[in-house]
């Protein structure tokens, strides 16, 4: 399996509850980011959103489809979401906001490995054109969330990985 860890920074001229209501509700998330076909809930988990299940269908630059599943395994009220991936992509997803001023700060940490085949055999040749393709989906992100809120990106979206 090929292994791979992005870090992705937004910043928001929203207050932290409303970029949270956003992100907090993924179900949503395909109204306004392009490339997310369709979330499915599959478990509400408990009343913190512990447990809470959700099936993801992406649709990549690239042409490709990837399918997984979430389940929240920390969530700290508004400023920290962790989740575990199965499915065609599996590891940790993390979002954290921050509130900075009137404005919200996004990292949304994604370490993960490839458990399609083709993608693991092309991982030597294609890492590049996978990592294009999450960076690409996640600026995507960004200017849905940012349209969805009609409140502006500040700066530049950061990416490492």
């Amino acid at each position: 399996m090929a292994a791979y860890c992005f870090v992705t920074r937004w910043r928001v001229a929203a207050p932290l509850p409303a970029v949270h209501g956003a992100l907090s509700e993924p179900v949503h998330w395909p109204g306004w980011w392009p490339g997310l076909d369709a979330v499915t809930l599959l478990a509400p988990g408990d009343s913190a959103g512990h447990g809470r299940r959700y099936r993801f269908i992406w649709r990549s630059a690239l042409g490709y489809r990837l399918r997984f599943e979430v389940c929240v395994t920390h969530a700290d009220g508004p400023c920290r979401v962790e989740a575990r991936a199965s499915g065609d992509l599996a590891g940790l997803g993390r979002w954290s906001l921050r509130a900075v001023g009137g404005t919200t700060e996004v990292t949304h940490l994604w370490q993960v490995t490839t458990t399609k085949g083709w993608m693991n055999r092309l991982a030597p040749l294609a890492r590049p054109f996978f990592a294009w393709n999450h960076h690409t989906l996640m600026r995507r992100g960004a200017r849905g969330l940012a349209r969805h809120l009609a409140a502006p990106l500040i700066g530049k979206v950061e990416i490492v990985g």
